[in-house]
């Protein structure tokens, strides 16, 4: 029997995630130990393997099949577009997907007039601003604390995960428009979906009842 392998958002994701597997009985020992220097974990008994990635690589290895399932953010697997099955919302990770901005930079977003946003999601920017709004807008792509950019006036609004609004309000800066709600999605490479229907389905009909 070949090995399932999952591939697992670094942090506070993957612990959550294992929390959830533990509890339909999927456990993995090795994760334990913090101080471990192993960047692939096996539950022999199970025929399973775990690794950890960053978040915006972890649809890449679904998608390529290097890992059969995946769970990661929802605005990571809308960021990278990658071909994969998204099977289920875990429930957890929960925020949301925002334009956000000055109250002043309101008007600018109902004028249509060609405006800056900044974001480290310009993929999911571009779409939105694009396709649902039919503005025309520069969009600006930063790694970092992209509530600066409203502030020193590189762009007039940023597109960013929102989970309480406590960091934009202490910035002077709100939630203009919501794009989506995003959360810990499970995804699952197409082939491996076809090949070990039976195992995956196993998992994902568990976690279902559980949820």
């Amino acid at each position: 029997m070949r090995y399932i392998t999952f591939a697992l958002a670094k942090g506070r994701l993957a612990k959550k995630t294992m929390e959830l597997l533990g509890q339909i009985g999927i456990f993995c020992e090795e994760m334990k130990d913090e101080k471990t220097r192993k960047l692939i974990f096996v539950n022999e008994e199970l025929k399973l393997q775990f690794f950890l990635a960053k978040a915006s690589d972890v649809p890449t290895y679904v998608e390529y099949g290097a890992a059969d399932i995946g769970v990661v953010g929802r605005d990571t697997i809308l960021e990278e577009g990658r071909k994969l099955y998204e099977v289920l919302d875990l429930g957890f990770g929960r925020c949301r997907m925002c334009v956000a901005g000055p109250e002043s930079a309101k008007e600018l977003l109902n004028s249509k007039q060609l405006i800056r946003v900044a974001s480290k999601y310009p993929g999911i920017a571009k779409d939105y601003f694009y396709h649902t709004k039919h503005q025309t807008v520069e969009i600006i792509k930063l790694n970092g604390s992209v509530e600066l950019a409203p502030i020193v006036g590189l762009s007039e609004v940023i597109v960013d995960i929102v989970e309480t609004g406590s960091t934009l309000r202490e910035n002077g800066l709100g939630v203009l428009e919501e794009i989506c709600e995003c959360s810990a999605r499970m995804v699952v490479n197409e082939v491996s979906m076809k090949m070990e229907q039976e195992r995956i389905y196993d998992i994902i009909n568990s976690l279902k009842k559980l949820l």
